[in-house]
């Protein structure tokens, strides 16, 4: 079959073959019609993050939205979206022609919502949901600040924050995004840019914030933290601009305000599989949204380097 095949980690993958898998016990075989190119994918293929080096050649691709061709526990013909470990554990991932996983690990797509808008959102929908659902408790009429929100988890969780009843919505996003984050759904949006003072006064003008999404950490969080309502949570859930952010003590316990850990990882099978139906429900409807381009498959190579630049909308893979 054709595939997006990685031989060095820290280097693109190309396109060309690679042995088709087959159906097992257990598994379901899945003919592949949209699958995403989101930064986990190039960290594991990167070989520095905690997940060691992976073994090599590999498929990458850690999700997918395709049809199910073969298993003894999803009927044939189903439309589903999928989970692999590509890059975290040895095996071949969603960036082919098919792929097989565990039968816990496919979800039935029981909204219309398109192929490539699932892809697009997939896990970063999923974060976006439970980091403000599970981990932040959030509130009908609560405030929600947003950062990183021309990013695909920011705006997941604009339209989510929205939808779990936000009494408005506020973004931080870098200036070559700041438009994905209104169209996402931000009542406003602050660029990011002129250091840390001017931000927080910035968000002190539109806060406090009961709750703040945070898959940045560095800046940012520094600045959300300083604008917490009391009770107010800070959901971390990357650190794309840093590994580190400097937080007062006097503001977190003066306000009894926490600092929240979340990550995908943690998630059951089955708390996947209820975010992942309610995030494309709301998708099919337009209440959740993130922009996206679709790229050939033959074309991974350049869809994965736009990914690294930062710049560009997700980019989804399809057949061709």
């Amino acid at each position: 079959m054709r595939a997006a095949v990685l031989h060095t980690p820290g280097r693109p993958p190309s396109y060309g073959e690679r042995p088709a898998p087959s159906a097992s016990p257990g598994s379901t075989l899945v003919r592949v019609t949209a699958a995403p190119v989101v930064p986990l994918d190039l960290l594991c293929a990167s070989g520095t993050s905690y997940f060691g080096v992976p073994a090599t050649p590999y498929v990458p691709g850690g999700q997918a939205v395709g049809v199910v061709e073969a298993s003894e526990t999803h009927p044939v013909g189903t439309r589903v979206w999928l989970f692999t470990p590509a890059g975290m554990r040895p095996g071949d991932g969603s960036m082919a022609e098919r792929c097989s996983v565990p039968d816990g690990d496919v979800v039935p797509l029981e909204s219309d919502v398109p192929d490539e808008l699932a892809a697009a959102l997939g896990l970063s929908g999923v974060a976006a949901w439970m980091a403000l659902s599970w981990r932040g408790a959030l509130q009908p009429g609560e405030r929600v600040l947003v950062l990183g929100g021309g990013g695909a988890v920011g705006q997941a969780g604009i339209g989510a924050a929205r939808v779990l009843g936000a009494s408005s919505v506020v973004a931080v996003a870098r200036m070559p995004s700041v438009e994905r984050a209104h169209a996402a759904g931000a009542d406003s949006v602050v660029p990011l840019g002129h250091g840390l003072d001017a931000l927080t006064a910035a968000l002190r003008e539109l806060g406090p914030f009961d709750v703040v999404l945070d898959p940045v950490w560095g800046i940012a969080a520094t600045a959300a933290s300083r604008v917490l309502a009391d009770g107010g949570r800070l959901i971390n859930l990357g650190g794309g601009s840093g590994d580190e952010a400097t937080l007062s003590s006097a503001v977190i316990r003066s306000r009894s305000a926490s600092v929240v850990g979340y990550t995908n990882n943690s998630l059951t099978p089955e708390q996947r599989r209820d975010a992942v139906t309610a995030v494309f429900e709301h998708a099919a409807s337009g209440r959740i949204r993130v922009a996206y381009d679709v790229c050939p498959l033959a074309q991974v190579e350049d869809a994965w380097r736009r990914q690294e630049s930062g710049a560009a909308a997700r980019c989804v893979l399809v057949p061709g």
